[in-house]
């Protein structure tokens, strides 16, 4: 056995330091072991040179890079009659023909589907649903809408040159309407990311997708607005930041991609506002710097991980300005500071006008809430505000983690209760024998609202389903009523009476 030499102390600070960097080296990669889909495509291909927006705009570089980055997606979704059976739900049996006519006649009502439960058509065919994708990276990740993959059993998607795949869904968020799907290939074509927040009003812009089944169709127009905020999606806390754009997209065009002339992926076509359901000159796209954070944090964790100031702001107006004395009519109102949230530690107050976020200048409450929903729990903020009309203040902000909270449930619930003009309680055992139903909500008291001004619902009804969905709890209730942005059908009984009755009125 040979003895080993001892090291000198040179050599021992030597060994020492080649430990520390193995340490840090392996520290370092635990805290960087998250993928970021930005980082893969900037690995894996290199980016397009600049296009001049001054000389004759062409569109071929965009369509080129684009096109092959745009998939076709097919959802399948039971018929309403199998989602009937699995819910365990009572059935439109008894819905007069003259009825379901009127309904089914009447454009605002069109959306609801009032068919026998018992036709042999929709017992064994399967609804048919389609849209557009776009893949982020090599291997096969796709960005989508939330609300053209939701509740489908089965989704298949065609890639540009006519391969199909089955896809995953990894994770959802209905707050952005995004989806992130997953298909089991190598070496896709994909589309770079571009910067949202630098795209100009009046910009040349480029859309891509499947409208009406026409696989990979292009259309072209401008920036016609940012930040816009237009309402359509219903769940809780929802986030709406559109970029208008003038470029033709219709139904089918869902999901898709809305490009630079680079042909770098700024939004993803989501809805178009028309008095005809095609296209009319204003369609909306999600823009793309929410796409990376929610796209980053579906493929890492399975959902979002969103930080919160924990205000209520809205829209500063010529009104609110004149009555708290500041020489400007945009930015955004803090009308309240939650406790114990991270704005009221930060030191903002209520009245103060919030003008910018990381020195993102935020003129709507539509900007703000974009820029804050990149940020995850525990990130600082930069929070520039006026205050008192004229006092301007920079304070920091760390953002908390969003936590559901039913005191805000409870209120709106109130609000929406209020607004319909009812009182409800859940049904008890001896309702259930009364009424013979299984489940619903009866109507205790009615007062001033909608169901009084528009049906002629008495005192004593059970609601068993709103629009197909069944109803069982005030908070049930509830998100059925948000669910819809049109027409809303009440189902329900009487008591000691067989029929089924039908209330209709809008929100």
């Amino acid at each position: 056995m040979t003895p080993s030499k001892k090291m000198n102390s040179k050599s021992q600070m030597i060994y020492l330091f080649i430990i520390f960097l193995l340490f840090q080296g392996c520290q370092a990669q635990d805290k960087k072991n998250e993928k970021d889909i930005e980082a893969i495509q900037k690995s894996a291909t290199s980016i397009p040179d600049k296009v001049s927006y001054t000389n004759n705009v062409d569109f071929r570089l965009a369509a080129k890079i684009a096109t092959p980055g745009v998939v076709h997606i097919k959802c399948y979704f039971k018929s309403q009659t199998q989602q009937n059976q699995n819910e365990d739900k009572d059935e439109f049996h008894n819905m007069p023909d003259h009825l379901k006519d009127f309904f089914r006649d009447d454009p605002f009502f069109r959306q609801f589907k009032f068919q026998l439960p018992q036709s042999p058509q929709y017992d064994s065919e399967p609804l048919i649903g389609s849209g557009s994708g776009v893949i982020l990276t090599p291997d096969g990740y796709i960005i989508t809408n939330n609300h053209l993959i939701k509740n489908a059993y089965e989704i298949n998607i065609t890639l540009f040159d006519g391969r199909s795949y089955p896809a995953k869904v990894i994770g959802t968020d209905p707050q952005t309407d995004l989806a992130l799907l997953k298909i089991d290939e190598k070496n896709l074509s994909f589309i770079m990311y571009g910067d949202s927040d630098s795209i100009e009003v009046g910009e040349w812009v480029v859309a891509v997708g499947n409208p009406f089944n026409l696989a990979s169709t292009v259309t072209a127009g401008i920036v016609s607005a940012k930040a816009r905020n237009i309402n359509i999606l219903s769940d809780q806390g929802a986030i709406e930041s559109f970029i208008q754009t003038d470029a033709a997209v219709n139904p089918g065009n869902s999901g898709g991609a809305l490009v630079t002339l680079e042909g770098k992926l700024i939004g993803i076509n989501t809805a178009i506002a028309t008095p005809t359901g095609v296209y009319a000159g204003y369609a909306f796209a999600i823009p793309v710097d929410i796409v990376k954070k929610v796209a980053n944090d579906l493929m890492n964790f399975g959902s979002v991980q969103r930080g919160i100031l924990g205000i209520s702001i809205r829209d500063l107006n010529s009104t609110i300005a004149k009555e708290i004395h500041i020489d400007r009519a945009n930015g955004v109102y803090v009308d309240s500071v939650m406790v114990s949230g991270a704005a009221k530690e930060a030191g903002v107050k209520a009245k103060d006008v919030i003008i910018s976020i990381d020195n993102i200048e935020t003129i709507t409450t539509s900007k703000l809430q974009e820029v804050i929903m990149r940020k995850r729990p525990g990130e600082k903020v930069k929070i520039v505000l006026i205050r008192n009309g004229k006092e301007k203040k920079e304070l920091t902000a760390t953002l908390k983690k969003q936590e559901s909270s039913t005191k805000i449930i409870k209120t709106k619930s109130l609000d929406l209760l209020k607004d319909l003009g009812v009182e409800l309680v859940e049904i008890t055992n001896e309702d259930q024998k009364n009424y013979n139903v299984r489940n619903g909500l009866k109507v205790t008291n009615l007062y001033d609202g909608k169901l009084k001004r528009y049906t002629d619902i008495r005192e004593g009804f059970v609601i068993t389903s709103i629009n197909n969905r069944t109803i069982s709890t005030i908070k049930s209730f509830m998100e059925a009523v948000a669910a819809q942005r049109g027409g809303i059908m009440l189902e329900g009984k009487y008591a000691d009476d067989p029929s089924y009755y039908y209330y209709a009125f809008g929100m």
